[in-house]
């Protein structure tokens, strides 16, 4: 089965479509999906906004972990002309830029205390601050957030706001590692063979079933993202 551009047919990723297709109409509360790292944890996000009233709206992706903590807090929430050195304009943050849509924040876990902060008032009040404003703009967005860390383990050794955990676990998610929906290794082997092949000249053959055999007593901890790569590797 597909849904989404999600491959699965275990009883686990049925029950995740169905779940997906009941919560998208309610396009104001707060999503935390949870899982490990290459589960598809974005494309559940993007499947709640298409699915949902925000569809025809941004969906807006910001990796957490990835931009350094003194460029998170400008990329989020934008700044002002000469708000800091090297401000030479003012800029638009990706809240701003999700009015109306998804604001989507993977790895949630990696955000500061000051930035948790700034975004719970987002949660709390439907206004932010860009840095250097000196009154709120008001925002109409959906919060969809993504870790693959344990954020109740973290709020207990004091690492994440329990008030915006809360906040953010309003629906939460949880993602089936790969190893445990090994009856849909198939499927996905499959739906990659041919994506790959579709930028190849001559098609690809596909794996004998002894080689399929030895991909199913796999661990997979890299999951579905590793599985993809190892099939373009070969």
């Amino acid at each position: 089965a597909t849904f989404q551009g999600m491959i699965g047919n275990c009883p686990q990723m049925r029950l995740l479509f169905d779940f997906i297709k009941k919560i998208a109409d309610d396009d104001q509360s707060t999503v935390l999906i949870q899982g490990e790292s290459g589960t598809g944890k974005e494309l559940v996000a993007k499947a709640i906004h298409s699915s949902s009233p925000r569809e025809k709206n941004n969906f807006v992706p910001v990796n957490c972990a990835a931009i350094p903590d003194e460029l998170l807090e400008s990329e989020l929430f934008g700044h002002t002309k000469g708000a800091f050195t090297g401000a030479a304009n003012a800029k638009i943050g990706r809240i701003e830029y999700a009015h109306g849509g998804s604001l989507f924040l993977d790895e949630i876990g990696d955000m500061k205390p000051v930035l948790q902060a700034k975004l719970l008032r987002v949660l709390q009040e439907g206004e932010f601050e860009p840095v250097g404003a000196l009154k709120p703009v008001p925002v109409d967005v959906r919060i969809i957030a993504a870790t693959h860390c344990n954020l109740e383990q973290m709020v207990d050794d004091g690492l994440f706001r329990e008030d915006l955990y809360y906040r953010l676990s309003v629906i939460p998610v949880t993602m089936p590692p790969l190893r445990k929906r090994k009856e849909d290794l198939q499927l996905l082997i499959n739906h990659f063979i041919t994506e790959i092949g579709k930028k190849r000249k001559k098609p690809l053959q596909g794996f004998d079933q002894q080689a399929l055999q030895a991909l199913c007593t796999c661990n997979w901890r890299g999951n579905v993202r590793e599985l993809e790569n190892l099939i373009q590797h070969m």
